[in-house]
């Protein structure tokens, strides 16, 4: 008697596992997508900052290596290879690469900001000589006469499509006096700023 009830119990077991089966395979398909990006945003970053992020020599190699394939096939299979040494971490190790890659967007937001101040006071100092003026106020220890040229070169620059090459060096003189104002108030962390560069 208890016998056909354990068949179709057995039956009824097995057709929970089909149905629960497929939510876990698209969860650890969503899983396999969400390691694969986070690879691909390693392989996307400078080689100093994927040698500074903690994770197993094995992966990091991976990582460095398909940095260095141009070729469209073989960089996509290092692609699936970066995936699949992705996928072998444990936990905590996607944890602790995802806090270094969640800094770093962070910090390059705050970079991007300053940046972007930089290039309008720079822009000012083109469009206006009374912002100069106002610079030279605010900071005496500037060589007025060197910036007065830097200006002057700049525009002719813009104005002949020449290389920007005193408009650059204008840029690097405002960068180091943020530089030296956040040194002089260190609650301010602009120290970040001397990893960025003008495009």
């Amino acid at each position: 008697m208890p016998n056909p009830n354990r068949g179709s119990c057995g039956f009824q077991s097995s057709e929970f596992e089909q149905e629960y089966d497929r939510p876990s395979k698209s969860q650890l398909k969503r899983e396999m997508t969400a390691l694969q990006k986070l690879g691909e945003e390693l392989i996307s970053q400078s080689r100093d900052r994927v040698k500074s992020v903690p994770m197993p020599e094995d992966v990091r190699d991976a990582i460095l290596e398909c940095q260095k394939i141009k070729d469209h096939e073989g960089r996509r299979r290092q692609l699936q290879y970066v995936g699949k040494k992705m996928r072998s971490l444990e936990e905590h190790e996607v944890a602790a690469i995802q806090k270094v890659i969640d800094s770093w967007h962070g910090t390059s937001k705050a970079e991007t900001a300053a940046l972007h101040l930089l290039e309008r006071r720079r822009e000012k100092l083109l469009a206006d000589d009374k912002a100069l003026t106002e610079l030279l106020a605010q900071h005496p220890e500037l060589d007025a006469q060197r910036l007065r040229t830097l200006i002057r070169n700049a525009r002719k620059e813009q104005a002949e499509n020449k290389p920007p090459k005193a408009y650059r060096e204008i840029f690097q003189i405002l960068k180091e006096l943020e530089k030296s104002a956040s040194t002089a108030t260190p609650d301010t962390g602009s120290d970040t700023d001397d990893e960025t560069d003008e495009e």
